[in-house]
C-alpha cells in the first residue's frame, strides 16, 4: 500500500468530556517537602496547569493551528504514519525532513513551517526555501502503534527514507534533536544514495580519548552536564527503556500523570531559569501533552526506548555526510567542535548559540530557522 491519504485533527468531543473529568476527579499526592523541583514537579505547579487544562485550553484552536498545513496519512511496513507536507512556493526548494524526539511532538515546528517553506514571507531569501516533511514516529501522537517488536531507530529512518520517496523527493537533507537526532543519524548511515546532508540540535558524540588530558572549559563543563543528567535526570530513560508496558497503564489513564511526566522534562531541558512557562507558553506545553493524551501514546512512545538503548550502533561510527550541529545552552549534552569532528568527517558547520535548550525549533523559532539554512546553504 502506497497510497497518501489526507488527514485532519478532529479530536471527538467524547475524548475531551472525558478529559474534563479526569481531571476533575484526580487524586492527588501530597505535596513535595522541599521548596523546589529537586523531587519531581510541584503539587501546587501541577494543580494550576491541570485547572488550566480543565477549564480553559481549547484544543480546537491547536487543531485549527495544525490543519492549516497539509496533513497526511500513509502506510510504512505494514504501519500507518502521519505526516505534515508543505511544500515551497519556491519550485525549486530543497526537501527538508524533520523529526522529532520524546516528549516532543510536531507541534514543536509549528513556529517554523512558515519561515523555512516561505522566506521570502518572513523577510528571507526565497534561495533558502525548503519543501518540509515532519513526520510523526511510530507509537506517537496519531501515527499507528507498532503491534510486534521490531520498530528501532534504523527501520524508522530506513522508513523514512521510503516516505521521502514517495513523495517524489531522490534528493534531499535531515534535521532532528532527541531521537529525531538518533533517526537522522542512521539516515546519515543506511539513507546515503539520497540523504545528501544532516542537521542535528543534539549530536551523538562522545568525548575523544585523546581529549580527556586537556579539557577545555568547555569539554568539562559537557562532562558535568552528562555526569549531572545521569546521575539526576535520566530516571525517565531507565523506566522506558526497560518497562514501558508497566509505565503505561499510570499514564494512559491519568491526564495529571502524563502531564506532570512530560512537563518535568520541559522544566529540565528548556532554557527556562526553573519555571517552564519562561520558555514556552501554558497552552504550548499542553498542545504537546494533548499528543500524548489523546492518542493514548503513553506505553507506545516509550517503546522506541525499549526498541532502541543497548541495540543502536557505536555513537563514534563516522559519518562521511555533510554535517551541521548548532549546540544551545541547555541541551542535555554540548559536545566541543572537536569531539564532532571525531565522528563527522565532513562537519560543515557547528555553531554554539547562547540561548535556547533541547527543544528548539519550539523555544527559539528563529535561531533554530538560521542555523538549518545556514547549515543547508552549501548542499543546494
Amino acid at each position: 500500500m502506497s497510497e497518501i491519504h489526507p488527514f485532519i485533527f478532529a479530536a471527538p468531543e467524547h475524548a475531551l468530556s472525558d478529559l474534563k473529568n479526569r481531571l476533575a476527579a484526580t487524586r492527588w499526592p501530597e505535596r513535595e517537602t522541599p521548596n523546589d523541583w529537586s523531587q519531581g514537579v510541584p503539587l501546587a505547579y501541577l494543580q494550576e496547569i491541570c485547572a488550566y487544562w480543565r477549564e480553559e485550553y481549547d484544543w480546537r484552536r491547536c487543531e485549527t493551528r495544525l490543519n492549516y498545513w497539509p496533513q497526511f496519512l500513509t502506510n510504512l511496513q505494514g504501519l500507518a504514519i502521519q505526516f505534515m507536507h508543505v511544500r515551497s512556493p519556491v519550485p525549486n526548494a530543497l526537501p527538508l525532513l524533520i523529526t522529532h524526539g520524546w516528549p516532543g511532538s510536531v507541534v514543536e515546528f509549528l513556529k517554523v513551517v512558515g519561515p523555512l517553506t516561505d522566506p521570502a514571507a518572513h523577510g528571507g531569501d526565497p534561495r533558502d526555501a525548503f519543501h518540509l516533511v515532519c513526520p510523526t514516529l511510530p507509537g506517537f501522537g496519531f501515527s499507528g502503534k507498532p503491534t510486534a517488536p521490531g520498530w528501532n531507530i534504523q527501520r524508522i529512518g530506513q522508513a523514512w527514507g521510503e516516505l521521502m520517496a514517495r513523495l517524489g523527493y531522490a534528493r534531499y537533507v535531515a534535521q532532528g534533536g532527541d531521537w529525531g537526532s538518533m533517526v537522522t543519524h542512521s539516515m546519515a548511515l543506511t539513507e546515503t544514495a539520497h540523504c545528501a546532508g544532516i542537521h542535528v540540535n543534539m549530536p551523538l558524540v562522545t568525548p575523544t580519548a585523546d581529549s580527556r588530558s586537556n579539557l577545555t572549559a568547555f569539554e568539562q563543563a559537557a562532562i558535568a552536564g552528562g555526569k549531572h543528567y545521569w546521575e539526576w535526570d535520566s530516571g525517565y530513560s531507565k523506566q522506558q527503556s526497560t518497562r514501558p508496558q508497566t509505565l503505561g497503564y499510570g499514564l494512559v489513564d491519568s491526564p495529571s500523570g502524563q502531564a506532570a511526566w512530560i512537563l518535568e522534562k520541559f522544566w529540565a531541558w528548556t532554557d527556562c531559569n526553573g519555571y517552564p512557562e519562561n520558555a514556552l507558553s501554558r497552552d504550548e506545553l499542553l498542545d504537546n501533552i494533548m499528543f500524548y493524551w489523546l492518542p493514548a501514546a503513553a506505553a507506545s512512545s516509550a517503546r522506541l526506548y525499549w526498541e532502541s538503548f543497548g541495540r543502536m550502533a557505536s555513537p563514534q561510527e563516522p559519518i562521511h555526510l555533510p554535517v551541521g550541529v548548532s549546540i544551545y545552552p541547555h541541551e542535555i549534552f554540548r559536545p566541543s567542535r572537536r569531539w564532532a569532528e571525531a565522528r563527522y568527517t565532513n562537519l560543515t558547520h557547528y555553531n554554539v548559540l547562547d540561548k535556547g535548550g533541547h527543544f528548539a525549533a519550539f523555544e527559539q523559532p528563529e535561531i533554530f530557522v538560521d542555523e538549518v539554512r545556514s547549515a543547508f546553504r552549501a548542499l543546494r
